[in-house]
């Protein structure tokens, strides 16, 4: 049955490191899948520094189909980096980023479409039924998920789902580093977005080996803190920083009125503790304070200078990139 989607155009994003033995069947259902959309639609692989076959077939692969488009890494880069490789080659008015494992089921794509057309400019997979093990990647996942809706007020049951749907326009206006591709609903939610939700088939890996592991759950905990500040304090970094600061100020205040009180009644404030520590946190505050201050240089610096890409691409194939070096 075709599925009317308003004809608007659709890229598919797919981050691929070391995924030989998937990237063949899950272009094949990819394009089973979008052409019985009836919508004009591109697939866009990155190849994240590969040490398989992945690059050659998926060479292979484009020169047969003229929607399809690889971009290789000189390196890997990391899965944000291929994202936004994806993301700024991408022209499709909705664009849909998910694995190359085979784990997510390209058959959801449609639904994921038709949600976000009801009004959405976010609606995130949720892998309701994960075919994963429990203590080193479902249990973390879970404790993350939770900390993450918590601290960001965007409440998803699986941010780590990458797939994704999204209006373009929202999804380009989000500058992502580091490991950010995870938080994008959280990162876009300043410019005031709509989220949803829906399940999403996910299934059991067949080939390959997974990427992850529990000691993710570190990183991502403390990009957990990278992005409360980005959401809150992005642009006025020295209110957290001047917070501090005047805490600092306030205790080192507090401590020096008790030792002059102290000295009154005769102690003798030489190598008293409480002088030293009110001295310590008088100095602690001007740190604070001025690192509040270069925050704010810092920020203004970000927004009024060029852009500069965070990945280096060695070749684009594809429709209008022929096999031609970078």
């Amino acid at each position: 049955m075709t599925t009317d989607t308003s004809r608007s155009s659709i890229s598919v994003i797919i981050p691929i490191l070391n995924e030989a033995s998937n990237v063949s069947q899950l272009h094949e259902e990819l394009i089973d899948v979008l052409e019985n959309m009836n919508v004009p639609y591109e697939l866009i692989f990155i190849d994240d520094g590969s040490e398989d076959e992945s690059f050659s077939i998926l060479s292979e692969l484009a020169s047969d189909n003229d929607k399809t488009t690889v971009i290789q890494f000189r390196r890997r880069f990391g899965q944000t980096a291929a994202m936004v490789a994806g993301i700024d080659h991408s022209s499709g008015e909705i664009i849909i980023t998910m694995d190359g494992d085979l784990q997510n089921d390209p058959r959801d794509i449609p639904r994921l479409v038709e949600k976000l057309q009801e009004g959405y400019d976010i609606v995130s997979g949720w892998r309701k039924d994960r075919k994963d093990a429990f203590v080193h990647r479902r249990l973390p996942s879970i404790i993350a998920n939770r900390m993450i809706s918590k601290l960001t007020g965007v409440h998803l049951h699986d941010y780590g789902c990458t797939l994704k749907a999204y209006s373009a326009t929202v999804l380009k206006s989000v500058k992502l580093y580091g490991e950010m591709h995870r938080f994008i609903p959280a990162l876009a939610s300043w410019l005031g977005v709509e989220v949803a939700e829906i399940p999403v088939n996910h299934r059991p890996r067949v080939h390959g080996k997974s990427k992850y592991d529990i000691s993710r759950t570190v990183r991502v905990i403390l990009d957990l803190v990278n992005v409360k500040f980005l959401i809150t304090y992005k642009t006025r970094p020295i209110q957290v920083f001047g917070f501090f600061g005047v805490l600092s100020f306030i205790g080192s205040f507090v401590g020096m009125l008790v030792v002059f009180i102290l000295r009154f009644y005769g102690v003798d404030i030489t190598g008293n503790p409480l002088f030293l520590i009110s001295i310590v946190l008088f100095l602690m505050g001007m740190q604070f304070v001025t690192m509040g201050l270069l925050g704010e240089i810092i920020t203004r610096t970000y927004h009024e200078t060029q852009n500069k890409q965070i990945y280096a691409v060695r070749k684009i194939v594809g429709p209008d990139n022929a096999s031609r070096g970078v």
